[in-house]
């Protein structure tokens, strides 16, 4: 079950039509997919060209096409997984954010809402749908954040009101709360079994920058060894993936 919270924002501002063969009608708002599977952005196409109100204006596998085709694309909102060729979807939100402020992103990803949710919005998305949700999950919230509203699964919903309630001096509920954006992803890649090389091409990241990535989450998480680290992260992967 999943809602749209108000969020008193105005969509964008109307776009001029595009008139070319194969391009959105005038009256349907644009949508650019970025996400590293062929399949699922076909997927993904087909079920939004079947909304009467929405199109797909363009799709890219990695953040640097990405950005490229949103700025030729003229698009009304974008979706973003968070896990691409070239680098982390949650970079590529805050790159979205600051080179278009008032373009709304949407996260599409198998990635569990409860932990990546929230450094989602504070990257600047305005909602957050995991992969296995129906398909007319997926169609509301393109359409809320098209809106201007927030989106997010119930229960997340009244997660995160119950913590701005508490206010933000309480102290994170999990170790993991204290990674930063980037130590969460070479945290989770290491769970799934990639060696420090393979994290660094897959992020476009130096070996050393990697080797201090994992320096910094051993002393973040009080783990004193790498076998202790990779263990910890391998648990972690299993026990928030979706089942």
């Amino acid at each position: 079950m999943a809602e749209a919270i108000d969020n008193d924002g105005q969509a964008g501002a109307e776009r001029p039509a595009k008139s070319a063969a194969g391009k959105p009608a005038a009256d349907k708002s644009r949508v650019f997919i970025v996400d590293d599977h062929t399949m699922f952005r076909e997927g993904l196409r087909q079920l939004i060209e079947h909304d009467p109100g929405l199109a797909v204006c363009g799709d890219a596998a990695d953040a640097a096409t990405a950005m490229k085709g949103i700025r030729q694309s003229n698009s009304d909102v974008v979706i973003v997984d968070l896990t691409l060729a070239d680098s982390s979807g949650l970079e590529l939100v805050k790159s979205i954010r600051n080179d278009c402020e008032d373009l709304p992103v949407l996260v599409v990803s198998m990635h569990e809402e409860s932990l990546y949710a929230e450094r989602a919005l504070r990257a600047g998305a305005m909602g957050y749908v995991m992969k296995n949700e129906p398909a007319k999950t997926v169609i509301a919230a393109i359409h809320s954040v098209l809106r201007g509203e927030m989106y997010l699964s119930r229960k997340m919903s009244s997660s995160v009101i119950s913590k701005f309630m508490r206010g933000e001096t309480e102290q994170p509920m999990s170790p993991l709360e204290i990674l930063s954006d980037r130590e969460l992803e070479v945290f989770r890649m290491l769970g799934q079994g990639k060696g420090t090389r393979q994290i660094a091409q897959d992020l476009g990241l130096t070996i050393p920058t990697i080797q201090s990535f994992r320096n910094r989450i051993k002393e973040k998480l009080h783990l004193k060894t790498a076998p202790e680290l990779v263990l910890h992260a391998i648990n972690w992967v299993q026990s928030v993936s979706p089942r």
